[in-house]
């Protein structure tokens, strides 16, 4: 989705200058260190879609996975506030402010506390936050190209893999850009789940890049994840008109994650403003264990269930002159789950394998989008999307009209 960003600075006649990295990339420093910047961004939509429910055969789907609302609706609402602590630490709070089922809730996003200043290229980040594995993981969805996730993040990491631990980066002191980074966390987020040590989750990452002329530049990076937990949730398929009670359950799993991602930018002469092109891809392969428990309305079924599951998109973008762009993505599914020891409580195994979402197709899922946006500035941005999904027994299609609008202190994108 498209989103217009609307950033509100922290005090009445204060202008607050947007945080930028300090030399070495760690930390952010603000025009007024210690006066907290405020930022909120403002998303809007309307919808015409088929569907809205996401279903993806042979994924149990969780976290923030999903599909928009139709019609008119309200999206990914953002406030962040940010600042230096003192010379030593900086601080981010971010926090999304949506409305479901008619209610409007807050939900906290990043809440986390970062060193500044350690030297040696080290940075330390601790509390929640966006996990650094792969490339759009930690970037904010407003900052995204297209108005959805790709369909690997929404199956495989639940949307985005956001949980509370420690962060540790450092930076090489060498003129070819390379960047390493671990983290350990509590591994209770989608993939993973409720776990009696809550420390559970371990990601490791790497980055590099570099100049292939004045016009061009790439990026690779390479990402792993692994947790343990005694259970995750999932989403099932309810019948009966939706008033059927589910319960959809994988105990005592393993889930462990493994990615690459690359980028590539053009612009002439290294002038994006009048035109650029981006060209960016993921690729990810997850394999996890475990025993699945479903059950509805009184019946069930278990199954000990092993999946080995892989996907990736392929997306470019141009923008062909000021202000304007056109992106084309491709996204692409399989899933190849294995299901012995079944258990019949009532359900049979075809019932169980489509209603606990690990029975798989004999069409791997996928998905064509493009879209078209409009920038006046660097604050706000109109869109309009198409999509088409096949999830192997359906099609289902979507045109999205969008906005997002930025007010207040704005920091520099990610590359």
């Amino acid at each position: 989705m498209s989103r217009i960003t609307i950033l509100v600075s922290g005090a009445a006649a204060m202008i607050v200058m947007p945080a930028i990295a300090n030399a070495q990339g760690m930390g952010k420093i603000t025009g007024n260190e210690f006066n907290p910047a405020i930022s909120l961004i403002l998303d809007g939509r309307y919808t015409d879609i088929d569907n809205e429910t996401l279903e993806l055969p042979g994924f149990q789907l969780g976290g923030e996975a999903g599909l928009p609302e139709k019609g008119f609706a309200t999206g990914h609402n953002e406030l962040v506030i940010s600042a230096n602590v003192d010379d030593k630490f900086y601080a981010q709070l971010s926090t999304a402010i949506v409305q479901e089922d008619g209610a409007t809730e807050m939900e906290m996003e990043e809440a986390f506390v970062e060193t500044l200043g350690l030297g040696h290229g080290l940075s330390v980040r601790g509390g929640r936050f966006y996990s650094g594995i792969g490339y759009l993981n930690a970037i904010h969805l407003h900052a995204h190209d297209f108005a959805d996730r790709p369909l690997v993040y929404e199956a495989m990491l639940g949307g985005r893999l956001s949980d509370t631990g420690l962060q540790l980066r450092w930076i090489a002191p060498t003129t070819h850009y390379l960047k390493l980074g671990a983290e350990v966390t509590t591994g209770s987020e989608f993939p993973g789940g409720e776990n009696e040590d809550n420390n559970n989750g371990l990601a490791l990452f790497a980055k590099t890049g570099g100049d292939i002329s004045v016009s061009a530049s790439w990026q690779l990076g390479a990402s792993y994840y692994s947790t343990e937990f005694a259970k995750r949730e999932a989403g099932g398929h309810q019948h009966g008109g939706g008033n059927a009670t589910v319960d959809n359950e994988l105990l005592n799993g393993e889930v462990d994650i493994a990615g690459i991602d690359f980028v590539y930018k053009w612009a002439p002469k290294g002038n994006y403003r009048e035109k650029n092109f981006k060209l960016q891809a993921e690729y990810f392969v997850r394999d996890e264990k475990g025993r699945s428990q479903f059950s509805e309305d009184g019946s069930s079924a278990e199954a000990d269930y092993t999946g080995e599951q892989q996907g990736f998109y392929l997306q470019g973008v141009y923008q062909f002159m000021p202000a304007w762009r056109v992106g084309l993505r491709y996204d692409w599914l399989e899933a190849d789950n294995t299901i012995t020891n079944f258990v019949n409580g009532g359900i049979t195994l075809d019932e169980y394998l489509e209603e606990s979402g690990l029975g798989s197709e004999a069409k791997d899922p996928e998905r064509y989008s493009m879209m078209i946006d409009y920038s006046p500035s660097h604050y706000s941005r109109l869109r309009l999307q198409y999509s088409e999904l096949d999830n192997g027994h359906e099609q289902n299609d979507m045109l999205m009209l969008q906005y997002i609008m930025s007010l207040g202190a704005h920091g520099a994108h990610k590359y």
